[in-house]
């Protein structure tokens, strides 16, 4: 599972996810620089750790929507304040790690 959680796109899938229900589409849109199969693969993944759920809808083009579950809505909240916390500190660690 720590694994699956620190995969940079499932990190990203899980933060675009948790406003609400999004379709593949708009998910890759969020998600720039995630090409269709590796969102596909990282969405899979999800989905089989059970913290992404897939909605099917009928009609034509299918039109299919992936939301969090609420174990991935748990799992939502630490990595939202991971995110935060690197948003904050970017400059920081970036500055760290140059040679002096």
């Amino acid at each position: 599972m720590l694994d699956l959680l620190a995969n940079k796109w499932s990190a990203l899938a899980i933060g675009a996810l948790e406003d609400g229900p999004l379709r593949f589409g708009a998910l890759q849109r969020r998600l720039q620089g995630v090409s269709p199969k590796v969102l596909t693969q990282t969405l899979r993944r999800l989905e089989d750790a059970g913290l992404v759920e897939r909605t099917v809808y009928p009609a034509v083009p299918l039109h299919v929507e992936y939301e969090l579950s609420p174990l991935g809505h748990s799992a939502s909240v630490p990595l939202r304040n991971l995110r935060l916390w690197v948003e904050d500190n970017l400059d920081l660690t970036t500055s760290a790690a140059k040679p002096m």
